[in-house]
């Protein structure tokens, strides 16, 4: 019998080769990452990454040592776009109007990771008169996080395409306009404001329904989709997924840890958003609001958003037809039942 000698040096050597690779290219890769959000506890699942530092951990796992993240709030996905693109930051955690609009402006430039939450949006009125979207008259205002463009802008034209024909989707336009959901509420509570109507992410909704007077919703999300539609999600340029991929497979992983977290620790995950948001709602509050239908979406694939793709792309906002979700997302998430 021959000698296992030579093969189990030439093996050895083999695997050395390969570790040495590896290492190489995890050399090659950052180890600084700049990561953005909004505002609101429906990106409660960066909070608790951020709090327990779940992308540097599970980098590590990965091989990825050193790895430490940057996090930066927005008022506006406009801004964040902005940073994006302009390589401000490495990653943001937006909206599913943001996500297809920038994977089609960039030509599949900026992609998808996991999604993070699926929690309903709802359009509030403290105004009397308004019992519908058919009851906004010219000079009423609709406060969104970013005209045309955002989740909410482009569920208040599904809406209005249902009422008034497809045609005539961009009928309330000229009625919205630009305020982060802090500067909403605040207008919201004030009596004298013009803008009496906010279509708000949560918690802004729930205060507004308890602070302010006559406040009421008369849409939300489902309404439009019909089940639930992805409120926040990773999102980052492909070509810098490509040239990270343990990071970005750091952050499924960490998507996923922060769901389960959320799930089975839900009273330290809200006092975790109250640590690092500086939200004083007192955690019996944030814990009964979280209770309520569809506030417990912390689901990691994307949901709805096809349905806005469609409009999107019947429209001419959207000049490339997506033929499946897993077009805007990257590799890392098409094993997962999106749609």
């Amino acid at each position: 019998m021959a000698s296992k000698g030579p093969l189990l040096r030439l093996a050895v050597a083999a695997t050395a080769v390969i570790s040495a690779f590896v290492s190489m290219a995890h050399a090659q890769q950052k180890t600084d990452f700049a990561v953005s959000r909004q505002q609101g506890i429906l990106y409660m699942p960066t909070h608790v990454i951020e709090k327990l530092k779940l992308f540097e951990k599970h980098a590590e796992r990965l091989g990825l040592k050193g790895v430490s993240v940057k996090w930066l709030s927005f008022n506006s996905s406009s801004a964040q776009q902005d940073a994006l693109l302009s390589g401000n930051v490495d990653m943001i955690n937006t909206g599913t109007g943001p996500l297809l609009l920038l994977w089609d402006r960039t030509k599949g430039g900026v992609k998808g990771v996991v999604a993070s939450s699926a929690q309903p949006l709802a359009l509030v009125t403290r105004d009397p008169r308004i019992k519908s979207i058919s009851d906004f008259g010219p000079i009423d205002k609709i406060a969104v996080p970013t005209i045309k463009v955002s989740t909410q802008a482009i569920l208040l034209q599904m809406a209005v395409g249902k009422l008034y024909g497809p045609e005539n989707y961009a009928r309330l336009d000229v009625n919205t306009v630009q305020m982060g959901h802090p500067d909403a509420y605040i207008a919201m509570k004030n009596a004298s404001h013009e803008v009496k109507t906010h279509f708000a992410a949560p918690p802004f909704q729930h205060y507004e329904l308890k602070q302010v007077e006559g406040a009421r919703v008369i849409l939300n999300s489902p309404d439009v989709i019909g089940g639930p539609l992805s409120q926040g999600q990773f999102m980052a340029m492909t070509k810098f997924a490509d040239a990270n991929p343990v990071f970005i497979k750091a952050v499924r992983a960490a998507a996923e840890e922060a769901k389960s977290f959320i799930e089975t620790n839900t009273r330290e995950a809200v006092e975790i958003y109250r640590e690092i948001t500086g939200d004083k709602t007192d955690v019996a509050d944030l814990l009964e609001l979280l209770k309520q239908p569809g506030m417990m979406e912390w689901n990691i694939y994307p949901q709805g958003t096809m349905k806005f793709a469609d409009h999107l792309n019947r429209t001419g906002t959207l000049r490339t037809k997506p033929g499946a979700w897993s077009d805007y997302y990257l590799p890392i998430a098409h094993d997962l039942p999106g749609n």
